[in-house]
């Protein structure tokens, strides 16, 4: 099964990235994840069902451990690993 994960943290800060943002870029971007897209306002990352399971593990974790307030997650299924 293939996974698309889209989430945010909170609080914003529109000046500069809070520390639990820039520990949401650095969990998805080092997890084995197909398709990663950062942006200041939505965050999207795509993978087998493992791979995307773990790294929302990772991402509540390590983002509430470093100031996130909120974190706001929505996970749904794009189709079928092929293999």
């Amino acid at each position: 099964m293939r996974l698309r994960v889209e989430f945010t943290t909170e609080p914003f800060d529109l000046d500069e990235p809070p520390a639990h943002a820039v520990v949401a870029r650095e969990v998805v971007e080092a997890a084995d994840l197909d398709a990663v897209d950062v942006g200041p306002f939505g965050n999207t990352a795509e993978g087998s069902a493992d791979a995307v399971l773990g790294a929302v593990d990772a991402l509540l974790r390590r983002t509430l451990a470093a100031g996130a307030t909120r974190v706001t997650l929505q996970v749904n299924v794009i189709g079928e690993d092929e293999g």
